[in-house]
């Protein structure tokens, strides 16, 4: 046990006279936490932000719960649900009296453990047996339903100029979609809502005595109400709905899925699904109208909604905490805490650690991390709804920023019903002039809609608007961009070797150009688009449709091609229009005065981009191959004798790459770092692969993998969020950790040295050798 001057933190005169059940001093900012008052109400992370720059950890009397506050704690803590047990996720956090547990009891209510309260052993197998429908394919007829009521909502207030967001729509849809996601009849709406509101009040909140009766009464009805329900269902087990697969379920294992189970999911289902997506929604529409400029960037563009859904759960989500129990000492930040320990773990605080979100404060609905937020938990208890509430959300905020974009908020007052863990606001109040409703120009934009990505977000959901600023060629078929931001902003700093991806006009097709300026201009990016012959629409469009004043939509940069600015000697190998990231790598050379040499390849000089330029600034660093003049580079010359400390850096066509790679096979391993630009990965072959499994470590899951499917293929189809973006084992954006097992590596990022320590792979296209791989997810 702690003594109380062995506390990591230094209480000094701040500590108060009580102590914590571990003999830690008790200090004034602990002693005065009050989770029902409205500085937690309003904002939390800004309750607590004293605690996360001083005591993440303290014990708070008022509730006899440790409350923990800095994402990488909460985040081990989901992860080890053995010590850190899910048990009082749903206990009452004030007890009820005698009269109330009375009423309660004369109801016959007998709620059971659910997926979000229930231990080990039990837990896993029910999650396994229950999880198909939460999917992203299973989840996706459910759209049509969604985006119906969306637009029939909308309807009702559109045209009157003011609409209260939560009473009018935010509320009632989640709860029918909840309805018809669970397979439980529209009925007796009004009376759920009231019911859904008590059992939030019964086990979050602080009801006060004279309040606990009448809450006893709704949570008992709710109860009864959930049971009449089920029976329903019972007559009729072939229906749709996840209740309904629980009852065809529990044929097949009856010993997993019991009739107390499914009574109690039915009850809890109904709270999970429509409370938390319509605390959400409300919180997200509050946020965004609260800052004009990401409303209108959503606006314009429809594309950054996904991420903008991720940024609004990580900035404000509905779920501001959950609890767990300390089955055996542990130690949290530094406390050690005794078995029976009761932690407060605030996820809504985690979300706004600057140790893991940079700028945690700032909303930015570009921000590439926003869906690490623990809104949804993490691990084997993560949130089994979580795409079925961002599929909610992004059909929303779709039709809002379509229909009504010129909503904004109206001058009010933001109330919350008290209680530690879910929040949002009781009302949100709008307004607009239905004058300039886009919809009464152009009937046809209350039907259009904009594609879902049904899941987390990929990069692609992430873009900036540049403008073309010029247009200029370059060499023969080479054109240079340059592009600035279009609000004028400095632009985002970038390593030489970056990469940003341009989406096409409305071809819907996206392509990666390296960027080839100078790095440490924040005014302009540019990059060197080469006219292909065969070209899959990237290069046509930039050559034959692109115009200077003209706005893209860019993702990045981001980059898995760097140089090592250690090296001992820098050899630069460029072919062709390979030239555009190895000349920036080349300007940082000599900007910090390392020794390196660029040689540049290509078929005819008038087709090598910035021949001038590069010999400029070079001179004697660079040697130039030029096939109609006779010379070409012998790579099995320049690479002869392997030599410690030398970096060879390429970019250019397969068959350079080829050779760079041949004649480094005697050298140091790392040697070369390449970067191509086309993937060999071809469609997947079955009569040629192995089927294996996967052991998810974090989250208690084993998924098969068929010869058929990549490995990403295979999480995402057992609700696994992992990021993608090319697909192709080129980008590296779909890496995931490897625990043990050994991997067939088949992308391009990795170098040598990295698929040896066998300790990462690309989920897209890599493989298991064996039958079994372990992963950090």
């Amino acid at each position: 046990m702690n003594q109380p001057g062995s506390c990591p933190v230094a209480h000094g005169a701040a500590a108060v006279s009580s102590v914590a059940p571990n003999g830690c001093p008790v200090s004034a900012g602990a002693a005065a936490f009050d989770p029902f008052g409205d500085g937690y109400q309003q904002d939390p992370p800004e309750y607590l932000r004293w605690a996360r720059e001083q005591e993440p950890i303290f014990y708070s009397p008022q509730l006899g719960y440790w409350v923990v506050t800095r994402y990488e704690a909460i985040k081990a803590i989901f992860r080890d649900n053995l010590t850190f047990s899910p048990s009082i996720a749903l206990e009452k956090i004030t007890p009820t009296g005698p009269e109330a547990n009375a009423v309660l009891a004369s109801y016959g209510y007998a709620m059971n453990r659910t997926l979000v309260n229930e231990d080990e052993p039990a837990h896993m197998p029910r999650r396994r047996v229950l999880m198909e429908p939460f999917t992203p394919e299973a989840l996706k007829h459910h759209e049509p339903v969604v985006r119906e009521l969306t637009r029939m909502y909308i309807d009702r207030f559109i045209d009157s100029g003011r609409a209260d967001l939560v009473d009018q729509m935010l509320w009632e849809v989640p709860l029918t979609v909840a309805l018809h996601f669970l397979g439980v009849p529209e009925e007796d709406m009004d009376t759920l809502r009231r019911y859904s509101i008590a059992h939030t009040v019964n086990t979050w909140g602080r009801p006060r005595p004279e309040e606990q009766v009448a809450v006893a009464h709704a949570v008992g009805n709710f109860w009864q109400l959930a049971g009449q329900v089920l029976d329903k269902m019972r007559q009729n087990p072939d229906a749709p709905g996840w209740m309904q697969y629980g009852l065809r379920q529990q044929k097949l294992h009856p010993e997993v899925v019991t009739d107390s189970y499914l009574h109690s999911m039915m009850m809890a289902g109904i709270v999970a699904a429509h409370e938390t997506t319509a605390n959400a929604t409300a919180n997200a529409m509050k946020l965004l109208l609260q800052h004009p400029e990401a409303w209108q960037a959503l606006c314009e563009d429809p594309g950054l909604i996904p991420n903008a859904v991720e940024e609004c759960l990580r900035h404000n989500g509905s779920v501001a905490a959950w609890r767990r129990l300390v089955t055996q000492e542990a130690v949290v930040e530094g406390v050690r805490l005794p078995a029976g320990s009761k932690l407060l773990i605030v996820t809504s605080s985690a979300n706004h650690d600057e140790r893991h979100f940079g700028d945690a404060d700032l909303f930015d609905i570009r921000r590439e991390n926003a869906s690490d937020h623990l809104t949804f938990g993490y691990g084997a208890h993560q949130c089994m709804g979580k795409n079925l509430a961002r599929m909610e959300m992004q059909v929303f905020l779709e039709a809002f920023t379509r229909r009504l974009p010129h909503m904004r908020l109206a001058e009010q007052r933001f109330s919350y019903v008290p209680n530690t863990s879910f929040r949002g606001p009781e009302h949100v109040w709008v307004e607009w002039d239905p004058a300039q409703n886009p919809e009464r120009r152009d009937p046809t934009l209350r039907e259009a809609q904009t594609p879902l990505r049904i899941g987390e977000p990929s990069a692609h959901a992430i873009s900036r608007p540049l403008v073309v600023q010029a247009l200029q060629p370059v060499a023969e078929g080479i054109v240079q961009l340059t592009l600035t931001a279009a609000d004028g902003r400095a632009l985002p700093r970038w390593a030489p070797g970056a990469h940003i991806d341009v989406v096409c006009g409305d071809t819907g097709l996206s392509r990666q150009y390296s960027l080839c300026g100078d790095p440490a201009d924040a005014t302009q990016w540019q990059i060197a688009v080469l006219r292909e012959p065969h070209s899959r629409g990237g290069s046509a469009w930039v050559h034959g449709q692109l115009k200077v004043g003209d706005k893209l939509q860019v993702r990045g940069p981001r980059s898995h091609f760097r140089m090592d600015e250690s090296a001992a000697e820098l050899v630069f190998v460029a072919g062709g229009i390979g030239i555009t990231p190895i000349s920036a790598m080349a300007r940082r050379a000599r900007q910090l005065g390392l020794r390196y040499t660029l040689h540049y390849c290509g078929r005819l000089r008038a087709s090598m981009a910035y021949v001038n330029e590069l010999q400029a600034l070079h001179g004697e660093h660079l040697q130039l191959y030029v096939s109609e003049e006779g010379r070409r580079l012998d790579v099995a010359a320049l690479l002869a004798t392997p030599s410690a400390g030398v970096q060879v850096v390429a970019c250019g066509p397969e068959r350079l790459l080829q050779a760079l790679e041949q004649a480094c096979e005697t050298w140091p391993a790392d040697t070369l770092r390449v970067e191509h630009f086309s993937s060999t990965l071809g469609t997947l072959d079955p009569a040629k692969e192995r089927a294996f499994e996967v052991e998810l470590k974090d989250s208690g899951l084993v998924i098969p993998v068929r010869p058929d499917q990549t490995l990403l293929q295979a999480l995402r189809a057992a609700n696994v969020d992992v990021q993608s973006d090319c697909e192709e084992g080129l980008c590296g954006s779909c890496e995931v950790r490897v625990l043990a097992g050994q991997v067939d590596h088949r992308d391009v990022v990795l170098t040598r040295t990295e698929r040896e320590a066998n300790d990462r792979m690309m989920a897209c296209c890599s493989r298991a050798c064996g039958d079994r791989l372990t992963l950090a997810l």
